[in-house]
């Protein structure tokens, strides 16, 4: 305001009256323009649900598809352009990308836990070591290059779910940012450097998603148990299954009847030795489980 009066006064010997109060008129308009001056909010922070150390979580939706898919590991992987993936029950994904299976969706599992503690969106940072401990593969060199590859794979990816719950559906690269070298050196880093969708806050929604007991993940043969201990476990009292069915829904490609059976039977006995399921029978072609509360 004294600024205002000190230019009002120098101006007050050409035009007293008008000179003072277009002074005082504009100092106050700029401070005006300060106060009101709109300054950047902070995003919207989105934060995956907190959990346990001993769990892992995924939404419903993937858990019940053969996004994952169980196929034996020896058969070449495939690239699938804008593939509709089997859902077992309500949804539809469609997939771009190098075929992924079970084994991905460990590290994917492992990946989302450490996400879970930041905003999304933000980078993780690990070491390939630490990862490949948490999900027990043996610590080498081959197997930072099969974690490696994995991660390849997740982020050369485009992902469409779509449900009722999802009013226009959800688009995502799973993984938009994967950094393990330097681009000068050529070496690797010591700390790999992964962003995780932000989007995948949408898929979580607020209970459209499934823990997993990470003891008995790791302690099941990756393939067809770790599909059905995923599937089962988006069901608090699984209901009766046809044996097709859950061949389709695990990307199975067993052409004869008895060996897909012999299969599932293998898993759902693993099932049990890992302490997840109670029981389980199959009746004619329907499988019926009991999980272990």
């Amino acid at each position: 305001m004294k600024a205002a009066e000190e230019l009002g006064s120098s101006l007050e010997v050409l035009n007293p009256p008008n000179a003072v109060a277009r002074a005082t008129k504009l100092w106050e308009a700029e401070k005006s323009r300060q106060r009101h001056q709109s300054k950047p909010l902070p995003p919207t922070v989105a934060q995956l649900p907190l959990w346990a150390d001993a769990l892992r979580c995924l939404p419903n939706e993937i858990f019940r598809s053969a996004l994952f898919n169980a196929r034996n590991r020896n058969q070449a992987r495939a690239y699938l352009k804008q593939s509709e993936i089997t859902v077992i029950g309500e949804g539809r994904i469609t997939f771009t990308g190098e075929e992924l299976r079970q084994d991905d969706e460990t590290v994917w599992l492992q990946l989302i836990h450490i996400a879970k503690e930041l905003p999304l969106g933000q980078t993780v940072e690990f070491t390939p070591y630490s990862l490949c401990k948490a999900i027990r593969w043996p610590i080498d060199g081959s197997s930072y290059t099969r974690l490696r590859g994995s991660l390849d794979r997740m982020q050369a990816t485009s992902l469409a779910v779509v449900s009722k719950r999802l009013k226009e559906g959800v688009s995502i690269s799973m993984i938009p940012i994967f950094k393990w070298k330097d681009n000068e050196t050529g070496r690797a880093l010591r700390l790999y450097r992964v962003q995780v969708a932000p989007q995948l806050m949408d898929l979580f929604g607020d209970v459209h998603y499934t823990y997993l007991e990470w003891e008995q993940r790791l302690a099941l043969p990756v393939g067809i148990a770790t599909w059905l201990h995923g599937y089962l476990a988006s069901h608090r009292q699984p209901y009766p299954i046809k044996i097709d069915t859950i061949k389709n829904g695990a990307g199975m490609t067993t052409e004869r009847t008895a060996k897909g059976r012999e299969l599932v039977e293998k898993a759902l006995q693993q099932l049990m030795i890992v302490g997840f399921l109670a029981s389980w029978e199959i009746v004619g072609e329907l499988i019926h489980v009991k999980r272990k509360f």
